[in-house]
């Protein structure tokens, strides 16, 4: 897709030789947008500068995908609520596993509800269980990643907004080969090990350890080495998005017009968006994110119980409904903060 997005600019944010502390900042807030979406951690980071159309160029090398609703009404938008995004990831080895099931296409193996607080001093990022047990609009009752599969982007927003109770302003897609690109592109993240294990012949051992592409892609596929199964596979992502997070927003790669570069032709390919998170729109995000940094990300999980049995014999993840509404009533009225001081780290 190509279309000219203009988008009004700072006077900071024009082309300049010179990296100063402002310019910096610039770059900061276009690639906490970046971080944001492209990685599920993320999505596109547009820096302004000399290579501006170049790297706008290389965003618009995504797929764009209409978030119409299908069915039913949306949840009505509150002014000063701040903005929703949901990110999905996809890893084409369950297709054969969704095939067996009788479900074509791609299922979400990766979902994140992400809410910026409407002053753009933090970012909450939670994660749905895989197998979450929730009403699919046309579908009925089933596992919450299987919304991508029946009806794509679409249906899995629709799904979300009416699972939360809040509007979803965007959303973004990216296959899990496009993590691997990217963090071979940062030259290796930092990753927070729960415990010693191995897996495709690499060993992991807990604590920090730094992961290359690979080790990062067989590290957020996990789940059969960990008590908590699923549970654990969802902190595993989250703390490899937070690694990716932490060393797109370092100094290293703010300073690095090439490494910027190389890291938004990366993972466009691999990245789907909805058609009203232009080039224009994530600059304006990143505007408003500008000073946000590794600390001001907070990481969550929907409340929830743990595994239990459909009448049909199917092992699925049941809500935690009390809680739930707690949830709800934070995003629906900018209230994360409390909700977080509360919750972190409960389920």
């Amino acid at each position: 897709m190509n279309r000219n997005d203009d988008v009004e600019l700072p006077a900071d944010w024009d082309d300049d030789s010179d990296v100063g502390t402002e310019r910096r900042r610039g770059r900061r807030a276009a690639l906490i947008a970046f971080g944001l979406v492209a990685v599920l951690v993320i999505g596109v980071g547009i820096v302004v500068g000399s290579y501006l159309n170049g790297l706008r160029n290389s965003y618009e090398k995504r797929s764009v995908v209409d978030i119409t609703r299908a069915e039913g009404e949306r949840p009505e938008a509150e002014e000063g609520t701040g903005q929703n995004i949901l990110l999905l990831g996809s890893d084409k080895r369950s297709e054969e596993a969704a095939a067996a099931e009788g479900v074509t296409g791609q299922r979400s193996d990766v979902m994140m509800l992400v809410h910026i607080a409407d002053d753009g001093e933090s970012v909450y990022i939670t994660s749905f269980p895989r197998d979450l047990y929730v009403d699919i609009p046309g579908h009925g009752k089933d596992r919450i990643n299987a919304a991508l599969a029946f009806g794509g982007p679409s249906l899995a927003v629709t799904t979300v907004e009416d699972y939360t109770g809040v509007p979803i302003d965007h959303v973004a897609l990216i296959d899990f080969e496009g993590i691997e690109g990217l963090v071979d592109t940062l030259g290796g993240v930092d990753v927070q090990v729960p415990m010693d294990f191995e897996a495709d012949g690499i060993e992991y051992t807990a604590g920090t350890q730094s992961m290359d592409g690979h080790e990062a892609l067989v590290f957020v596929r996990q789940r059969k080495q960990f008590a908590d199964g699923d549970f654990q596979r969802n902190r595993n992502q989250q703390a490899v998005l937070k690694g990716i997070a932490d060393k797109l927003i370092s100094a290293d790669t703010l300073t690095d017009p090439r490494k910027l570069a190389d890291t938004i032709e990366e993972v466009s390919p691999y990245l789907t968006t909805d058609e009203g998170l232009t080039a224009g729109e994530m600059t304006k995000l990143g505007l408003s994110l500008r000073s946000i940094r590794g600390d001001d990300l907070y990481f969550l999980s929907v409340p929830h119980g743990g595994p239990t049995t459909t009448s049909g014999g199917a092992s699925v993840v049941a809500t935690d409904e009390e809680a739930m509404d707690v949830l709800r009533e934070a995003l629906r009225t900018d209230d994360m903060g409390t909700y977080y001081a509360q919750y972190a780290g409960a389920y």
